[in-house]
């Protein structure tokens, strides 16, 4: 009999969107009236760029045009502005309207996390970790995620809980610490950590096993929509680890391979010829339940 397969813990490798705008401003551009704005950043306002800037790159009360959005935030970034630094780093990291340019993005980061901003810590982490424009320093990681994750960032929580969690050259492998980042992570409802800590303890790695603790995260995942806790889901009542249950296995299956998760689409396949048809019939029912109130919930 083949074997259901189980989705690996994985390491967050992450960049942030965007930094909102506040909603007063939101709501200012929202209703079409930027006179002020453009006025304010052509006289040289560093938060009127900004705003401007964003504007432009993400279409909101302007048409998004990437050219202009670089224009406003370099003049903002080069005033010192932290989040024109943070939103220009974020276009230079993922080639969003210029070519793509490690050296510029860790630039950028550099200047906003040196003024606190948690945000842009977080992503230059990132880059340390995975050597993006820059040698790869575990323990330059380490120092940036510390920073963001103590100002309560959940993204930066759980980067610091892996980070603890597999060690690197500097860093040593730390169980307790991992455990204590992914919590505080996860229980801001960030779900590639909730996912990360059901790993831990469906699996005992740094904690005794817990197959109720594991069912419980993987479920606050899988219920936001995540496919790999979705995956794991599955495989736990496929398994029996709490009480084996194939049309709850079938249906968290589904929605994974929904999603195009190739781990969620082989075990669906595998499932089905222990199930009957009506047990098929009803996972599918549950499917489309789940669905839905993921759906409503993303909304």
């Amino acid at each position: 009999m083949c074997r259901i397969q189980r989705i690996l813990a994985m390491f967050l490798v992450m960049g942030f969107i965007s930094i909102c705008l506040p909603q007063q401003m939101r709501a200012e551009s929202s209703a079409g009236d930027n006179t002020l704005f453009i006025s304010l950043a052509e006289q040289g306002d560093a938060s009127a760029q900004w705003i401007l800037g964003f504007m432009y790159l993400n279409g909101e009360g302007m048409p998004q045009n990437y050219g202009q959005a670089a224009h406003w935030l370099t003049k903002a970034a080069e005033q010192g502005f932290a989040m024109a630094q943070f939103n220009l780093g974020f276009m230079y990291d993922n080639g969003e309207g210029v070519p793509q340019d490690f050296k510029k993005a860790l630039e950028w980061y550099t200047k906003a996390a040196e003024q606190g901003l948690a945000e842009a810590q977080t992503n230059l982490g990132v880059m340390y970790n995975n050597g993006e424009g820059v040698p790869q320093d575990f323990k330059k990681a380490l120092e940036w995620y510390t920073k963001a994750a103590e100002q309560g960032l959940a993204e930066a929580q759980t980067n610091l809980g892996l980070l603890y969690a597999e060690g690197g050259e500097g860093v040593p492998q730390d169980s307790k610490k991992a455990l204590e980042w992914l919590t505080k992570g996860a229980e801001q409802g960030f779900a590639l950590a909730q996912f990360n800590l059901g790993f831990m303890y469906a699996n005992g790695n740094g904690v005794p096993q817990d197959f109720k603790k594991a069912l419980e995260w993987y479920t606050k995942a899988a219920e936001q929509g995540l496919a790999e806790a979705q995956t794991n889901l599955g495989v736990m009542y496929a398994a029996g680890q709490i009480s084996q249950d194939y049309t709850r296995a079938y249906s968290w299956f589904n929605l994974a391979a929904s999603q195009g998760n190739e781990y969620g689409g082989r075990n669906k396949d595998l499932i089905i010829k222990n199930m009957s048809s009506n047990q098929i019939e009803e996972g599918q029912k549950l499917s489309t339940e789940l669905y839905e109130k993921i759906d409503t919930q993303a909304k």
